[in-house]
């Protein structure tokens, strides 16, 4: 399925990588006004350290303390606030401080939020009158004198100078959400902070989610008391109705929301991205379908709420959602373009499309993906983009010309191997450049964007190590023509006459890769010890479906068919692998999380032949049990072709059982609910298959809740391989 602790453990449905685990905390930082905060002139970067923000200047690099502990200490307080992140004002003069945060759902985006003024040396914290850390996503208004912030799914305005507070929206509700998202938004588009200000700073645009036609999924809490007691999750299960939404206009001074006019029923189509549009007129969002299938691009006018379609896309698999969803859009030429990511001709593409959308132009044409968008330089015609034209298992800074005329050229550095990423000065002159591969662990520098060289003379660039596990990748072509990436770490004093068990690591499902030349990759943290020493060969694969840079027709071949065409590439990937002559095929064991562990499932029931053993955690036994805008985005409604998830469930299998299985989850999971467990264990006593079971009591889908837990997990998955997958060379 779909998103992530150093354990493998941390996290969504779906990529239980270390990768991934990154990225959303990234977001939750941009969410709250965290990372680096730029200068007005973009040549200078505040950061927090050691409970002080402090000021990088570039190309030096000269650091200077701007906010020590002493000014981050409230009036009658002996102790500085714990910054959690920060964000600036425009003129730099202002701090917003984010502290005391609470989780919701996945990251901490409640808290409590407190304004520093540096030059009337004040510090005042905002929503006094509000409950203790309930503030979200606070945001200075353009000009810095006013912050909005949401509060119990309300929207607030608080002036600084006399800390008046106008209450926007009154109807908020548990059921009816202002300024952010409810569980399947969050989740699956990754929207939390759902409110924008405009240019002019006289109008927010924000979301509204009406989730009353949604049902309360009842979680059980045993454990925190005598009696228990239910946990109502609204979650909308595959098939069932989605939650409304719309967007309005409401004026900064109060009044009522003017809501945009977006045909169709708001219960039938999603809005994952809006922005203001280039203008304080007018605002752009994007709307998809319910099956995702089509996506239009409105061009809305705040004072009388019409909506135009600008840019319309089809696709008979899913359409992605691009765009970072705490961005704004790309707009270009003053606002009369903007860029525009599809995969239109095959392959992801960055489009150069009018601001009526009756002009278009490809601008990095070629047989490649754009990974990650990058930075444009409208000033030197130039857009920056992450790509991978030779490898998909590695990624690095390409630039070309904004108006389309050149071709892709690469600016990381030539003569490493791995994966690059980048933060951009907004001046256009630097970028920090973040680098690792297997055997290199993450490294930073800052750099000339133009040359991707070191800002340093006495820095030299990226330097590579040999440390963790010896990771080789190798690519198999199975009888089918299916070429795959993977990766394989053998025994420590491997010998090629010898035949030894093979661990396979699974994901699978079209939000995730596990195979990348990044550092964690092929660290096997589960296991208590080490595997290669203990004499075991670990091997990952990526299958079609896996949303690797190979084009749109190897990520969509999956459409409708999750726990089919994933299962058997794996199963022929295994057939080859066994062919390299130094695996025992009697000990073939199979592991996974989330969607991975769904893999687990179908890989030890639909092919008892391959595989002997599995440890499969978190999964989803039925697909009929998860969210609809996951599973509908990528199986279609169940109520037009049932077939097709009955065919990809493992519950399905569980019947075909021979090997050994030991299941794994937590009764307190609001994303894969326990009630998966119980129905597929159910099936399993029904057709008399033993196994093994693990329930950890009111753990969530992470597994990481509770003082022991993670070594727990660690040791049982460990007994499990040694006793029923025995290690070493015979």
């Amino acid at each position: 399925m779909n998103k992530f602790t150093l354990l493998i453990s941390a996290v969504s449905q779906r990529v239980c990588i270390i990768v991934v685990l990154l990225a959303l905390v990234n977001t939750n930082l941009v969410a709250q006004g965290g990372g680096n905060q730029w200068t007005k002139d973009g040549n200078a970067y505040w950061t927090n350290e050691r409970g002080e923000i402090v000021q990088y200047t570039l190309p030096e690099q000269t650091r200077s303390v701007i906010v020590d502990a002493a000014m981050l200490t409230p009036a009658g307080k002996n102790q500085a606030l714990r910054v959690r992140s920060f964000q600036l004002s425009k003129d730099n003069r202002k701090v917003l401080i984010y502290t005391n945060s609470v989780r919701v759902w996945r990251m901490d985006t409640r808290g409590d939020y407190w304004v520093l003024d540096l030059d009337k040396k004040t510090l005042k914290q905002l929503g006094a009158n509000l409950p203790v850390s309930s503030l979200m996503f606070a945001k200075f208004s353009p000009d810095g004198s006013k912050v909005a912030y949401v509060s119990k799914h309300n929207l607030y305005v608080e002036n600084l100078a006399d800390s008046k507070t106008t209450q926007l929206t009154k109807d908020g509700t548990d059921k009816i959400i202002n300024g952010t998202f409810d569980w399947a938004y969050e989740e699956e588009f990754f929207c939390r902070d759902g409110f924008r200000w405009s240019p002019d700073g006289n109008n927010i645009a924000y979301w509204q989610i009406d989730a009353t036609a949604v049902k309360y999924f009842l979680m059980m809490n045993t454990t925190d008391s005598i009696y228990s007691y239910t946990i109502p999750v609204e979650y909308p299960k595959v098939g069932e109705t989605p939650s409304a939404c719309r967007v309005g206009i409401v004026p900064v001074k109060g009044g009522a929301t003017r809501w945009m006019n977006v045909p169709g029923d708001n219960r039938q189509h999603y809005i994952p991205r809006m922005s203001w549009a280039a203008n304080a007129t007018e605002i752009v969002l994007q709307q998809l379908d319910r099956k995702q299938q089509v996506s239009k691009i409105f061009l809305c006018n705040i004072t009388n709420g019409t909506a135009k379609v600008i840019l319309e896309e089809k696709d008979e698999a899913w359409v992605d959602v691009h765009l970072d969803p705490n961005q704004d859009w790309d707009w270009i030429n003053g606002g009369k373009e903007f860029l525009w990511l599809t995969e239109k001709d095959g392959w992801r593409h960055y489009y150069r499309v009018s601001r009526d959308g009756k002009q278009e132009k490809l601008i990095t044409a070629g047989n490649y993906d754009v990974i990650d968008p990058g930075m444009i330089d409208e000033k030197n015609n130039v857009v920056y983009f992450i790509a991978s034209p030779d490898n998909a298992t590695e990624k690095y800074l390409y630039k070309t010309n904004l108006d389309g005329s050149g071709k892709a050229e690469r600016l990381s550095p030539a003569n490493t191997q791995g994966t690059y990423g980048y933060q951009f000065a907004p001046s256009g002159r630097f970028a920090q450049q973040r680098f690792s591969n297997v055997n290199t662990r993450p490294q930073s520098d800052w750099v000339s964007i133009s040359d991707c060289k070191p800002l340093k003379a006495k820095t030299e660039g990226v330097k590579t190590e040999s440390v963790g596990p010896k990771v080789e990748f190798f690519q198999v072509t199975t009888a089918d023509n299916v070429t795959m990436d993977g990766w394989v770490v053998k025994p420590t004093n491997f010998d090629p006459q010898k035949k030894y068990p093979v661990v396979f690591y699974v994901y699978t499902e079209p939000a995730g890769q596990t195979v990348n030349n990044s550092w964690g990759t092929g660290n096997a943290n589960m296991y208590q010890g080490s595997m290669a020493d203990d004499g075991y060969v670990y091997i990952s694969l990526d299958n079609r479906g896996t949303p690797a840079p190979k084009g749109r027709a190897w990520r969509k071949s999956i459409y409708r068919k999750i726990g089919l065409v994933n299962i058997h590439d794996q199963a022929m990937g295994a057939k080859e692998v066994f062919k390299w002559g130094y695996i025992d095929t009697s000990r073939v064991a199979v592991w996974g999380w989330s969607g991975g562990g769904s893999a687990t499932l179908n890989l030890l029931f639909q092919h008892p032949e391959i595989y002997k053993a599995g440890f499969s955690v978190a999964a989803v036994a039925n697909q009929l049990c998860y969210d609809n805008i996951y599973q509908e985005r990528y199986m279609g409604l169940p109520q037009e072709n049932m077939e097709d998830f009955v065919k990809g469930s493992p519950i399905t299998y569980a019947k075909n059982l021979k090997g050994k299985l030991l299941y794994v989850h937590g009764t307190g999971d609001d994303n894969v609910h326990y009630q998966n467990a119980e129905l597929l264990i159910n099936e399993l006593i029904k057709h008399n298959k033993q196994f093994q079971m693990m329930a950890y009591p009111n753990r969530s889908h992470g597994i990481s809740e509770g003082e022991g837990t993670s070594t727990h997990l660690g040791t049982m998955f460990t007994k499990f391989l040694r006793e029923n997958c025995p290690p070493g060379g015979k």
